[in-house]
């Protein structure tokens, strides 16, 4: 396709598909040549305010094979300016690419009149809301047209559904209509193989929200329903319960750790609760733990503080602090574990049996205090037996040890337990809180996580109606007819 413009000579062959125009603006000196006269009616300001497209520039949209063949910049007021850009296929079919502010319509022309009331207009069983009424006029124009280019005054009437709309063009007495939708910069980057794109601002008439927010809404409802099912099946399956409690004496772990007892946790990752216990009276205690998974032996810490303090100010009594402290270890998965237990207290512990009298191979040992009272500790089992009388725990020990037949060691016995040191104020007064309680539960059912993820769910909703609104708000702000009551 080649015209030769009669003012400057210049050959006018940018297109590499041939069709019938009435018009063409020169390449070189912008005037505007009627075919078939050998004078130009104007010269035509070119197109360069934004324009990333020119003519003869070949682009893939929709799996079809558009060239440009014309550009026009339209102008409403003093300020306002949109680019259209006019396309044709090698059938011979139009389509043209409108641009302003940065954001593109992708339009198609029809063959209908949509039927068109006050506010809105129908079209292919859709209702589109109007949007405004624009007149405007050619400020600038190059390429290749099939009509007379119109320089006079036309009206645009645009209607907009989400990402589609509908316009009518009236110039004079003649209407064009066209449908079109929002088509995005990297649909048009790689169509023309472009990569520079017009500054862009605002938002769109026809510009997509970020997301579908009907799709959103509805797997929103779904993943709650879903977690509601899972939460049931896990309430009904599962159930809370203790694996391990244990009173441990603060004697026993001075300056070591203790191992507890094995025990296991059975089904997924869940919290393992722990609550600890000492009888702190203005005082603190501490209560180190780990938690050791017995077939990796990965270990997980926690320590923890237990303190109370009370007493009287101005008159007034006060208290701070308690006797119990909870703590979870979040997100422990099934398998078998022990403990390593550590704990101390405020002003160390004494373990005045280690101190005692403990006869030859025997596994116990006895202390006195200065009431006259004996007191026998079992090393096995850790329980401690009373004694009013001398002579009774005399006999008790010769049964324990085997001396029945050995009168010498017999009379030594009552000599020893006669002028044992004495240990005053044992046990009242001497050890007021000897040890802390370890409690742990396994909590596989839990009604934090559950309605935390509600709660987001619902947040997140309330937040993307709320941005939705700002959004749709923003896109109808130049709109005589907006729906939102603040523009």
């Amino acid at each position: 396709m080649d015209h030769i413009c009669p003012v400057c000579r210049t050959h006018n062959n940018d297109l590499a598909i041939d069709f019938s125009i009435e018009e063409f603006v020169c390449s070189h000196c912008n005037n505007l040549i009627t075919i078939g006269q050998s004078v130009k009616r104007k010269i035509v300001k070119k197109p360069v305010e934004n324009v990333v497209l020119e003519v003869g520039r070949k682009g893939l949209l929709y799996g079809k094979e558009y060239w440009i063949i014309n550009i026009v910049i339209k102008k409403y007021g003093s300020d306002t300016f949109w680019r259209e850009y006019a396309l044709k296929d090698r059938t011979g079919n139009n389509v043209y690419l409108s641009e302003s502010d940065g954001h593109w319509v992708f339009l198609r022309p029809v063959d209908f009149a949509f039927k068109e009331f006050q506010y809105y207009a129908e079209a292919d069983g859709k209702k589109y809301r109007w949007y405004e009424t624009t007149p405007c006029n050619v400020h600038a124009a190059a390429g290749f047209f099939e009509e007379k280019l119109q320089s006079g005054l036309a009206y645009y009437k645009e209607y907009v559904n989400g990402t589609e709309m509908i316009s009518r063009e009236q110039y004079g007495k003649s209407l064009q209509f066209f449908k079109g939708n929002h088509i995005s910069r990297g649909e048009i980057k790689k169509a023309f193989g472009i990569t520079d794109m017009p500054y862009r601002s605002g938002t769109g008439i026809v510009q997509p929200f970020l997301f579908n927010v009907k799709q959103c809404t509805n797997i929103m409802a779904i993943t709650a329903l879903l977690i509601c099912i899972l939460q049931l099946y896990v309430v009904t399956s599962r159930s809370n319960q203790t694996v391990f409690e244990q009173g441990v004496n603060f004697a026993d772990v001075t300056d070591k750790e203790m191992v507890s007892k094995s025990f296991t946790l059975s089904g997924g990752s869940a919290p393992l609760k722990v609550h600890v216990f000492s009888d702190v009276d203005n005082s603190w205690a501490n209560v180190g733990l780990g938690l050791v998974n017995e077939k990796t032996n990965e270990v997980i810490y926690a320590s923890k503080d237990i303190e109370k303090y009370s007493g009287f100010e101005g008159g007034e009594s006060w208290s701070e602090g308690s006797t119990t402290e909870d703590f979870n270890l979040c997100g422990i998965p099934g398998g078998t574990y022990h403990f390593l237990i550590s704990a101390e207290k405020e002003s160390g512990t004494k373990d005045l049996f280690k101190s005692g009298y403990r006869p030859d191979n025997a596994d116990f040992s006895i202390i006195k205090n200065d009431a006259g009272s004996f007191f026998l500790k079992n090393d096995k089992d850790q329980t401690i037996s009373t004694y009013g009388e001398r002579g009774i725990l005399a006999n008790d020990i010769i049964l324990r040890t085997g001396l029945q037949n050995n009168m010498k060691e017999t009379g030594k016995l009552d000599s020893i337990l006669t002028n044992m040191p004495q240990e005053y104020g044992y046990p009242g007064n001497y050890e007021r809180n000897p040890s802390v309680n370890i409690k742990a539960s396994w909590l596989p059912v839990s009604f934090w996580n559950f309605g935390i993820v509600l709660a987001c769910l619902i947040i997140f909703a309330v937040v993307i109606s709320w941005m939705k609104r700002i959004f749709e708000s923003g896109k109808w702000s130049n709109s005589s007819n907006s729906p939102y009551s603040n523009n």
